[in-house]
């Protein structure tokens, strides 16, 4: 068998975030045909999942006599690939031995993505490789590290807003109007103020003095939930990293989706107790929007609609 032998599966993987397997082996179902640790094989191309840090598209069964030939076989495919290794470590460290340097250094945020195709691979067993060239995130095993900031942010909640505007590749940009609700302490009006925009900040309790000092940050101390849109009148993006139900922000979300008056959406799902797939599903099936779980979400996901995407 030469490298250039077809070993094309028919299977998709799903590389779920840590700890969050069960969430999605619900979203796959009984489409699952084989688990790698965190590695979940389907039958049948990519379908849209918001439990995945990284898909693999066009999985490649590959099976190698030593670790050279295992080499050999991947870099006959393209340059780029880094391991995903639920175990046989040291014959997986061998194979990147033998494999083209990849950066995984962490990004500063503001730097755009990586643009390189990368792969990934894993060991199904010690004579064959599970490789698939092409993959949804730019990023090593998904995973979008970036610079810490340990002394500006009041809150580690900012690298979520990060991570997003990263994976986007769009934030808001000086002059425009953000609406942050749920704001205590005030992490993600930190992260919006330092870009140039005017943030209304929106929550009962006092923000950090520091953000509410900065120059383009306005404050009303008010529940998100009483707020009335009308009082706001039209602004740019809407954020929501509040503390809630998924049902009652989906409440919230869909009244300012029917006063028409936001541009672009990014607000976490949270869940308190079990995980609430039918509320997700509502959230997935808005027109135009996604639901993602990022790096740095823990046990909530994301939900991002943007008018430049719903309108393409």
């Amino acid at each position: 068998m030469t490298a250039s032998t077809d070993f094309s599966t028919g299977w998709t993987g799903y590389l779920a975030p840590e700890g969050f397997e069960a969430e999605l082996r619900h979203e796959l179902g009984d489409s699952v045909v084989q688990e790698h640790g965190r590695l979940l094989l389907a039958s049948g191309p990519a379908r849209n999942c918001a439990w995945v840090q990284n898909v693999w598209h066009d999985v490649q069964r590959i099976p190698v006599a030593s670790i050279g030939e295992g080499a050999k076989a991947l870099k006959a495919i393209q340059r780029n690939w880094w391991p995903y290794a639920p175990g046989l470590h040291r014959r997986t460290a061998l194979l990147v031995e033998k494999l083209p340097k990849v950066s995984a250094k962490p990004l500063t945020f503001g730097q755009a993505a990586p643009t390189a195709p990368l792969g990934s691979f894993t060991w199904a067993d010690e004579g064959t490789l599970l490789a698939a060239p092409h993959c949804s995130s730019p990023f090593p095993n998904g995973e979008c590290h970036l610079i810490e900031d340990r002394v500006g942010p009041p809150s580690r909640a900012y690298l979520k807003l990060w991570d997003a505007f990263t994976v986007l590749g769009r934030a808001p940009g000086p002059g425009e109007t953000c609406l942050d609700l749920g704001a205590c302490p005030g992490g993600w009006t930190w992260v919006l103020a330092n870009l140039g925009a005017n943030v209304t900040a929106v929550d009962k309790a006092p923000l950090d003095p520091k953000v509410v000092a900065m120059n383009n940050v306005s404050i009303r101390q008010e529940s998100a939930f009483g707020l009335d849109p009308a009082s706001v009148g039209p602004v740019d993006w809407l954020f929501s990293d509040i503390i809630c139900y998924p049902e009652r922000l989906l409440r919230l979300v869909r009244n300012w989706l029917d006063k028409g008056q936001v541009k672009n959406f990014v607000c976490t799902i949270k869940f308190q107790g079990d995980t609430d797939h039918t509320t997700t599903q509502a959230f997935a099936a808005i027109p135009g929007s996604k639901v993602v779980h990022l790096f740095h979400n823990k046990h909530e996901l994301t939900w991002v609609l943007l008018k430049d995407e719903c309108q393409g």
